[in-house]
């Protein structure tokens, strides 16, 4: 398996937030995560980045146990809500950022930044600044930063969450296009049912610190305690 987490425990104090947590996760596979806020969602996402230490439990990347591995050897990388951009650097520079640091030839750098901004649908904005720039470009752009160093994971953060209807709809759309081309490994983390179901090839369910991954879709909309069954429900009725 690819990506395994088993048996991941962390308590910040008295309060267990995540309880012998278990989940595997194939390569370039999607797996949506779903939960209510507070369910344990953000904390799973720092410890598979390196960013928390779990109390008990191991984090396996092929077959490697993380535990001693420091973030920024991971090769894991972890998307905000907010696309924390560098505001001195333009677009441009701003995904050529990983491959400057890199060292990699300035020829190479330029076409491969380009392909990523055309693949992103940013290719005129290029040379603006990020405050020149939609909630929904600075998005774009910080994909195109995270994807453009050939993560083996990405981490999603309800990446979203801070558009607007419309937007969020045309992101989730570019995503998926963008995980097909680049046959990204992600997990994707959200509180909207709607989005967990168009993000992810499979659905895992956070609930008091556990989590339930589902087979297939089928199995996860027929599954009383995901709610999906009261959701359909409601919109029948106002329907």
């Amino acid at each position: 398996m690819f990506l395994e987490a088993i048996d991941i425990k962390k308590a910040f104090g008295p309060e267990g937030v995540l309880r012998e947590l278990s989940f595997q996760l194939a390569e370039h596979e999607m797996l949506s995560i779903l939960g209510r806020s507070g369910s344990g969602k953000t904390t799973l996402l720092k410890i598979l980045a390196g960013l928390e230490t779990p109390d008990g439990g191991r984090v396996l990347l092929r077959g490697q146990d993380m535990g001693t591995v420091p973030p920024n050897r991971r090769n894991m990388v972890y998307l905000y809500q907010e696309p924390l951009l560098f505001p001195h650097l333009d677009v441009f520079e701003n995904v050529a950022f990983g491959l400057r640091l890199r060292k990699l030839p300035a020829a190479d750098v330029r076409k491969r930044v380009m392909e990523m901004l055309d693949s992103l649908e940013l290719p005129e904005q290029a040379r603006k600044m990020p405050h020149q720039l939609s909630g929904g470009q600075k998005q774009r752009v910080a994909f195109g930063r995270a994807l453009i160093i050939n993560p083996r994971v990405l981490l999603l953060d309800e990446p979203f969450g801070a558009l607007d209807a419309e937007t969020r709809a045309s992101m989730q759309a570019l995503l998926k296009r963008i995980a097909e081309t680049f046959a990204i490994t992600a997990l994707f983390v959200t509180h909207s049912l709607k989005e967990a179901l168009i993000m992810g090839d499979r659905i895992g369910l956070m609930q008091e610190g556990r989590l339930k991954v589902y087979g297939s879709k089928k199995d996860f909309i027929a599954d009383a305690d995901t709610g999906v069954q009261e959701e359909l429900a409601f919109w029948r009725e106002v329907g």
